[in-house]
């Protein structure tokens, strides 16, 4: 069967690529690498926007509507448990692809593996646990 292509594959432009570092992160090692949080001292430069400070994330930062939660292959991704979920992206095999769950057995896993090719829907991680297998 020929390879699965999204519709439309229009190039993500991402307005920022770095993560937004947490204030004062390069001065205590304890938070060098920890997620943002929002200053909320009453003096706080970073908080009152002052020039030269670290930038806040914002709602200006965001994606794109049309190419929000796109992955690199051009699909959206949807989590399937099982084939009868696998079923259900029959219709948008063109916009979304397959992601399996990471609880499915091998032998569960097998089975949608062969659908999702006799569908024609892509899946991201269809060789995960199936490779120990044919090895034996």
């Amino acid at each position: 069967m020929a390879k699965i292509v999204p519709l439309n594959k229009k190039t993500v432009v991402k307005k920022r690529t770095k993560k937004f570092a947490r204030h004062q992160a390069d001065l205590f090692m304890r938070i060098q690498n920890s997620s943002w949080r929002k200053p909320k001292g009453i003096d706080g430069r970073v908080r009152r926007r002052f020039k030269g400070q670290l930038p806040m994330p914002s709602i200006g930062y965001g994606s794109d509507k049309k190419t929000r939660n796109i992955l690199p292959n051009g699909f959206k991704k949807a989590v399937v448990s099982n084939v009868q979920e696998l079923e259900m992206l029959l219709m948008h095999n063109r916009k979304y692809c397959g992601e399996i769950a990471g609880n499915v057995s091998s032998k569960n896993r097998k089975l949608m593996v062969e659908k999702a090719e006799q569908l024609g829907i892509r899946l991201t991680n269809g060789g995960a646990r199936l490779k120990a297998e044919e090895d034996e």
